[in-house]
C-alpha cells in the first residue's frame, strides 16, 4: 500500500530512471536527477531540521524547487512555497504563522531575504546540493521513512484570509495520495503524458500537475509565466514541448481564446483539458472543444481545504451559451452534499433548491496551521451525524442539482447579495452577462456603502446593448445599476479575477 508520496517518485525512478521528470525553459531532471537532488538536498538539512515541521521555500518555481520539496518530505518534514514576488508584507505574516527554523532559497533570491524579518536559519540549496549521502545519513533518511505515517503533513498552502492575515492549509500524504490515485485513474494519465504546468507551486492546482506526473512517470513541463502574455509563444511552446495535459484555471484557458490564438496555431498533442478555478465561460469552452473535437474536457470543482477537487464532470455534449456547465458527481471516497440554512440535507430530487456545498472523506484537509480558531468554524462535525465523529469541511459555496441529479455551482455565499428587498445571487448575473454577443468576460460586484450593483466587463459591446439583452433574461431588480467597461480582467496569481483590483480602479 502506498502511504509516502515518496513511493510514487522511487517507483517512476525504477521505470523510467532516464526519462525527463521535469523541465523548465532553463533546464530539466529526469527520474533518476530528481531522486538524487532531492537526496542531497534532504542529507543537507537534516542538521537543521526535526520532523512533522513547516520548511519554508523562498523560490520561483522550477525543477530545482520540485527537488527541494521531495527532499525536505525526505527528512520526514513538510514544505511551504514562499513566493518571492509577494509583498514582504505578507511573507512576513505567514513566516510568523509557520514560526519555523529554516527558510530553503537559492542564489537568485538569497538577497531578498535580507527584506523578511525572519531570525532563523536561511540555506541556500546550491549548498544543500553538495551535502554527500553517507551511510549514516542513508540510515537515517530510511529511517525517517520507515516510521513515516500517511496522516504526516506534505505541504502546506496559504490562502486568502477574510481578516487579511494568509490561512495555511495543511494537507497530509493520505489526502493527496486518495486524491491522486483516483484523479489520474479517472482521466486515464499515464506515462505517455506531458503535463502542462501553469499554476504557481503554492496553488493547489499545482499539486495535481506534480502528483500526477510522478504517480504515473509522466513528464511535467514547466510553463514560463510570460507566456501566458503573449498566447502565440505559449501555443508554440505548448506545440514544441508535445504537451498532451492541460489542467489549468479558467482564465488561463480563456487568455488563449480571447486573444483568438486558435486562429495562429493549434498545438497537435493536447487530448485532456481540465479546468477549475472559476465558472468556465461556455463560449470560450465551445471554442476549445471546437479546436480540439476529440479531446477529453473536464470540469472539476473543489477549495484547496479538501486537497484540491472533490467533483467532476467530463463534458459529453454541447452547451449553449445560455447553459449551466454542471460541476458534476463526487469523485471516489469523497462526499460532497448540500445543507439548507437551516443545516438541513437538500436532495437531488430538490432540483434548483440552492445550499451550502460541503464535503466529507479522507480528503478533507488538516485545517488551518497554527489557526484554531478559523479551523474549528470551518472544519466542523457534520450535522447530519450526531452518532460520532465525522469532519465535514463548510465550503461558503452555494450549489444546487440540475434535473439530471448533477451538481451545479451558484455562487459564494459571500456573493450572494439583499439588494432592495431582493436576495440576488451575482454568479446569476455574470453568466447572463457572458452569454452578450460582444462581451468577453464579466464579474459583478455589490458596492454595499452606494446601494449598487457594478458589472465590469471586457469586450466590444456597449452599456445599451447589454442592458437590452439583459432585459429579455433577468428580472429589473437584477439588472446591474453601473456597467464598467475594462481594457482587460485583472488576474490574481491563482488565475480567477481579482475583484479588488477592479474595485480599486473603478473608485481611483
Amino acid at each position: 500500500m502506498v502511504n509516502n508520496i515518496l513511493d510514487y517518485l522511487y517507483a517512476s525512478k525504477n521505470k523510467y530512471p532516464d526519462k525527463v521528470a521535469v523541465a523548465d525553459d532553463k533546464t530539466s531532471l529526469t527520474y533518476t536527477d530528481l531522486v538524487g537532488n532531492a537526496g542531497n538536498v534532504a542529507a543537507g538539512l537534516l542538521k537543521y531540521v526535526g520532523r512533522r515541521k513547516p520548511v519554508p521555500v523562498y523560490m520561483d518555481k522550477s525543477c530545482m524547487t520540485l527537488a527541494v520539496f521531495m527532499g525536505i518530505v525526505m527528512t520526514g518534514n513538510f514544505y511551504v512555497l514562499l513566493d518571492p514576488s509577494h509583498p514582504v508584507e505578507r511573507i512576513n505574516n505567514i513566516l510568523e504563522t509557520l514560526d519555523a527554523d529554516i527558510i530553503v532559497t537559492n542564489e537568485k533570491n538569497i538577497k531578498k531575504t535580507d527584506k523578511l524579518g525572519f531570525k532563523g536559519t536561511i540555506i541556500c540549496v546550491e549548498e544543500l546540493l553538495s551535502s554527500e549521502i553517507t551511510g549514516s545519513v542513508k540510515a537515517k533518511l530510511d529511517s525517517i521513512k520507515e516510521t513515516h505515517m500517511d496522516i504526516d503533513p506534505l505541504y502546506a498552502i496559504f490562502t486568502s484570509g477574510s481578516t487579511g492575515v494568509p490561512k495555511g492549509v495543511v494537507v497530509n500524504h493520505r489526502s493527496v495520495i486518495d486524491f491522486i490515485e483516483c484523479f489520474t485513474e479517472t482521466f486515464n494519465i499515464s506515462d505517455n503524458d506531458i503535463i502542462g504546468n501553469q499554476a504557481p507551486f503554492d496553488f493547489d492546482v499545482s499539486v495535481k500537475d506534480i502528483y500526477s506526473s510522478l504517480k504515473c512517470g509522466a513528464t511535467l513541463r514547466i510553463i514560463p509565466k510570460s507566456m501566458f502574455s503573449f498566447p502565440t509563444r505559449l501555443l508554440d511552446y505548448l506545440d514544441d514541448s508535445n504537451v498532451t495535459t492541460l489542467i489549468w484555471a479558467v482564465s488561463a484557458l480563456c487568455i488563449v481564446t480571447t486573444f483568438k490564438g486558435f486562429d495562429y496555431k493549434i498545438p497537435g498533442s493536447i487530448n485532456k483539458v481540465i479546468f477549475s478555478g472559476e465558472v468556465m465561460p461556455v463560449k470560450h469552452l465551445n471554442i476549445w472543444r471546437e479546436a480540439y473535437p476529440d479531446a477529453m474536457f473536464v470540469n472539476v470543482y473543489g477549495p484547496t481545504e479538501i486537497t484540491c477537487n472533490c467533483t467532476y464532470y467530463i463534458v459529453d455534449r454541447e452547451y449553449g451559451i445560455d447553459d449551466v456547465l454542471p460541476m458534476g458527481k463526487a469523485f471516489k471516497n469523497e462526499r460532497v452534499f448540500l445543507l439548507d440554512e437551516s443545516d438541513n440535507l437538500i436532495s437531488e430530487e430538490e432540483a434548483k433548491k440552492i445550499g451550502e456545498i460541503c464535503v466529507s472523506g479522507t480528503a478533507v484537509t488538516m485545517g488551518y496551521f497554527n489557526n484554531k480558531d478559523k479551523t474549528d468554524s470551518a472544519f466542523v462535525q457534520n450535522p447530519l451525524n450526531k452518532y460520532f465523529n465525522e469532519i465535514i469541511y463548510r465550503t461558503g459555496d452555494l450549489g444546487y442539482y440540475n434535473e439530471e441529479g448533477l451538481l451545479c455551482f451558484s455562487s459564494r455565499k459571500d456573493f450572494q447579495i439583499k439588494h432592495n428587498g431582493h436576495r440576488i445571487e451575482l454568479g446569476e448575473i455574470d453568466m447572463a452577462i457572458n452569454a452578450v454577443d460582444g462581451v468577453v468576460r464579466a464579474c459583478c460586484i455589490y458596492d454595499q456603502k452606494n446601494n449598487k450593483i457594478i458589472a465590469f466587463y471586457e469586450g466590444d459591446t456597449d452599456n445599451k446593448s447589454i442592458t437590452h439583452t439583459l432585459l429579455g433574461k433577468l428580472p429589473k431588480f437584477m439588472l446591474p445599476e453601473v456597467f464598467e467597461k475594462v481594457e482587460s480582467m485583472p488576474i490574481t496569481k491563482n488565475g480567477k479575477i481579482d475583484r479588488k483590483a477592479l474595485m480599486e480602479g473603478y473608485n481611483a
